[in-house]
């Protein structure tokens, strides 16, 4: 095992203040020296140095509403991804229950940045990890996987071929060497998210509007960041809770399937660990719209400046937000015009990660337009965000509308042997809540195994 067997507890990833002085301070420094230190495990936060929600607010004249987009920032997690969270969770579960060994190989089925968080915390906690991953995802993940020690398992495809990397995980599996961790279907994913993520976001809008959440959004990939939604709902009950897919994938809206380019959501799928009792809307994005706004953001600094953007956050937004944070944004405009938010209103979404592990991605839509001048970038500004319609927003919130996601759940999951008794269960907010009580033993646990 590495020189720190076990990192924090889920209080102390949702309030890093709580840990030892001199811990955090030791973290913090090897952040920024050796990320490979062990000690980034104390890291894991959506909090800055200063105990701080890392944010930006995207202000009207970029979005086109009057409502505040409140936009929490992952790249600031080690590894540069909040994935790291729930592979971190995941895994420390596994420890403290004596699941997980030292001796295992850690299997992690992702389409690039839960695979990337498995081959960091197993390298930071000694352990060999795999993961299992579709073939034609950008290559700046496969290489930041090696960089870590990680193995690849490549299996066919892109981002809407995860079923596949799912079937070679659970073939995998009938090595007893191997554990996995499953992040479509595992509840460490759901309680990190609900727990750290919710709370986190929780506190983002303390000071900013009228200081409550009236929407959150997020795409799913694995789901877990909508867990979210659920701690929200707690705190502010009008809340309206978001999920957002590929337009060209719609496989939660109406069952449609097809190829699409926003790496890390939309898999063809209603993931297990998804609470859809809590999801209100589905909203469908064209994968086209988040590459161009990304090369706004990382190209379009004079043309954002020219808008009236501040020039402070027109430079985070070069490096701060990948195509699943441009998606989850354009969901967030969307959101807000259909339900009529106003000044003072806020709706709060999330960029896992950041431009760091997308410059292939750029140089493909580079190569793909001939010409790429302001004038064009202010277009696809005025296009995706100011002027983005409230077409292909679903309601979620009836009861054929859940049905029919329930269905979806059974047909992905019964064949991976689950029963309908464990699937129906979770027709009751009292399984969800359930799960997320769990959170206080699993830190007791973290806590004693960490004193040895």
């Amino acid at each position: 095992m590495s020189k720190i067997p076990f990192g924090p507890t889920y209080d102390e990833m949702l309030h890093p203040e709580k840990i030892a002085p001199a811990i955090r301070e030791q973290a913090l420094k090897q952040l920024r020296e050796n990320e490979l230190d062990p000690i980034n495990l104390f890291n894991i936060t959506w909090k800055d140095e200063h105990n701080q929600v890392r944010k930006i607010v995207l202000p009207p004249a970029l979005t086109g509403v009057d409502a505040n987009i409140v936009v929490m920032l992952g790249c600031g997690f080690p590894s540069g991804s909040h994935k790291v969270g729930p592979a971190y969770s995941t895994l420390i579960e596994g420890l403290v229950d004596g699941e997980i060994t030292p001796e295992h190989t850690i299997l992690g089925p992702s389409t690039g940045n839960f695979g990337i968080g498995t081959a960091y915390i197993s390298n930071l906690l000694g352990l060999k990890a795999v993961v299992i991953m579709p073939d034609n995802m950008s290559k700046e993940r496969y290489e930041r996987i090696r960089k870590y020690g990680g193995e690849l398992e490549l299996t066919p495809g892109s981002e809407s071929d995860v079923i596949l990397t799912l079937e070679r995980t659970h073939e995998m599996m009938k090595n007893p060497k191997n554990k996995a961790l499953a992040q479509f279907e595992l509840m460490p994913n759901y309680r990190f998210h609900r727990h750290i993520t919710g709370n986190s976001a929780i506190e983002a809008v303390k000071g900013i509007g009228n200081g409550r959440i009236a929407g959150f959004t997020s795409a799913p990939g694995s789901a877990g960041t909508l867990a979210a939604g659920d701690q929200i709902k707690v705190a502010f009950p009008e809340a309206k809770v978001a999920a957002l897919e590929p337009y060209e994938c719609s496989t939660l809206a109406n069952g449609g399937r097809g190829q699409h380019r926003i790496e890390g959501i939309g898999d063809k799928m209603c993931t297990l660990i998804h609470n859809v009792l809590t999801t209100d809307f589905i909203i469908l994005i064209e994968d086209e719209e988040t590459v161009q706004g990304l090369k706004v953001f990382h190209d379009g600094t004079d043309v954002l400046l020219k808008m009236g953007v501040d020039p402070e956050l027109a430079k985070v937004l070069t490096y701060a937000v990948g195509p699943s944070g441009i998606c989850n944004i354009i969901g967030a405009i969307k959101l807000a015009k259909h339900m009529r938010f106003g000044p003072g209103d806020n709706v709060v979404t999330i960029a896992t990660d950041g431009f760091d592990r997308y410059d292939s991605v750029l140089a493909d839509l580079n190569h793909r337009y001939l010409e790429l001048t302001d004038t064009v970038l202010n277009r696809w500004t005025q296009d995706i965000f100011i002027r983005a319609s409230e077409e292909n927003v679903f309601d979620a919130r009836r009861s054929d509308a859940k049905e029919r996601l329930f269905r979806q759940k059974e047909s992905d999951w019964l064949k991976f042997g689950y029963t309908q008794e464990y699937l129906d269960g979770m027709k009751e907010q009292g399984f969800w809540d359930a799960e997320y009580a769990k959170i206080e033993p699993y830190n007791a646990k973290i806590l004693a195994q960490r004193g040895k």
